[in-house]
């Protein structure tokens, strides 16, 4: 599991372990890995040309300390300092070490830069010297130190000017901005250097394929179809009725017994899952909403009065009242999480983290907001964030499909929070192994799912 922490935990765990080794050790170490990292980046040092933007603090200190590593292998280092203050310490090592200061008229137009501007406590935004010189080097591979400078670490949001980095080097764990968009995007690829943090559990968890594993449910030897569970879909409608059949595709995974269906399009789904049976009786969860149309009130109602665990998606989403009463996994998209929490779509699309964690707690259920990087969010706090799958997943009928497939996972046991997190990263790796690289389907993501649970079982 990937953990990202939160500044006061990180300060936290930094200041119990300064107290028990020398001073400097840290930063130290934090330097012999970001040397390594721009090494690795270009591919050697030797010759190589680094610039480094500085800042006042520890993270300019950590750029400064790596530079003068970087300078002993050969490389051609200048500073950039672009604030008032400067670590003296890391400024006379880079020049002991055959590095110069430079400004930004009279630097040479380096390989790579390094963004030690601000670090973890640094605010949101860039102040103008840092964001004139990040401006002038658009086009050079930029790594971050520790997170990008200018975004905001403990939320993910990113307001204003602030480094998109190509690599980013961090030291001890993830930290938030690291997983939640959009300050994920502008954190490129995540290199994560051991400083030898004693950290607590983070609130923020990104599930790698031995957690999905872990998590899928299996049949027991003396299994049979009800034991396993059954799931109803009530998706689709006259109107809409490829929903019903992308849902129950979805369901159809093989990770419950049975799938019963009961929404408005029963010819259509007969036609294209003659294992689905069509008609009311008992199940374990419903999923409920993709495609209901008109028919999504009454379907919602059904289904809630049956007193199992629900999937509530699409049309079924603007039916729910807060908070509550079931267990439950709403798995909207940015434009329906707004119209439930009455804001526009562009302020969800802002700090994705914050409002799937409000949704969450006034609706009393887990929220799983759909995106580039999805979150599943449960009312207490804690939030899940897959960070695999292919832009190719943006296809029409991919949420029917993923509805469906967390059905199941609710019908054979998990809780929506575990539901949803297993089910978001089974969609996009079941997304990535249909695609190949290439364009995809709903109906390939639905059939790529058992081979990749057979995968994660091997």
């Amino acid at each position: 599991m990937r953990s990202a922490h939160t500044v006061a935990q990180v300060r936290e765990a930094e200041a119990a372990l300064m107290a028990t080794v020398p001073d400097g050790t840290l930063m130290q170490r934090a330097a012999a890995g970001l040397a390594a990292a721009v090494i690795d980046l270009l591919g050697g040092a030797y010759g190589r040309r680094v610039l480094l933007l500085v800042g006042p603090g520890d993270n300019g200190g950590d750029a400064l300390y790596a530079g003068a590593r970087l300078a002993r292998r050969g490389a051609r280092v200048e500073a950039l300092s672009v604030a008032d203050q400067v670590h003296e310490a890391g400024i006379a090592a880079l020049q002991a070490a055959g590095g110069r200061v430079t400004d930004l008229a009279g630097h040479t137009r380096p390989d790579v830069v390094v963004d030690g501007i601000v670090g973890i406590g640094g605010h949101p935004g860039l102040r103008p010297p840092a964001a004139e010189a990040v401006r002038a080097l658009v086009g050079v591979p930029m790594v971050a130190v520790d997170t990008p400078s200018g975004v905001d670490v403990d939320t993910g949001r990113v307001d204003g000017s602030h480094v998109a980095a190509d690599v980013t080097v961090t030291f001890g764990t993830h930290k938030v901005c690291h997983l939640v968009e959009p300050a994920a995007s502008a954190s490129g690829v995540v290199q994560l250097v051991d400083i030898g943090l004693d950290l607590p559990e983070a609130a923020v968890t990104a599930f790698q394929a031995d957690d999905v594993a872990a998590l899928l449910p299996t049949p027991a030897p003396d299994a049979q179809k009800y034991t396993r569970g059954v799931v109803g879909v009530r998706a689709g409608s006259a109107r809409y009725p490829g929903a019903g059949v992308l849902s129950t595709a979805g369901a159809s995974c093989g990770l419950a017994g049975m799938v019963r269906y009961a929404g408005g399009a029963p010819d259509a789904v007969r036609a294209a899952h003659p294992e689905v049976v069509v008609g009311e009786g008992q199940v374990q969860a419903w999923v409920v909403g993709s495609g209901g149309d008109a028919e999504a009130a009454d379907a919602l109602r059904a289904a809630l009065a049956d007193g199992v665990p629900l999937v509530i998606d699409a049309d079924a989403l603007h039916h729910i009242e807060a908070p509550l009463e079931r267990a439950a996994l709403l798995t909207p998209h940015a434009g329906e999480l707004a119209a439930m929490l009455g804001v526009e779509r562009a302020e969800i699309e802002a700090d994705q983290l914050g409002f799937a964690r409000r949704a969450a707690r006034e609706y009393a259920a887990t929220v799983l907001l759909k995106g580039h990087h999805t979150l599943v969010a449960a009312p207490d706090g804690r939030v899940r964030v897959t960070t695999i799958g292919t832009p190719w997943l943006a296809v029409a009928g991919a949420g029917d499909v993923l509805g469906g497939l967390c059905g199941a996972l609710l019908a054979a046991g998990l809780t929506p929070y575990d539901a949803g997190a297993v089910g978001s990263w089974l969609h996009a790796a079941a997304a990535t192994y249909a695609s190949k690289g290439g364009p995809i389907s709903a109906p390939a993501v639905a059939s790529a799912i058992p081979p990749v649970v057979t995968a994660l079982l091997g």
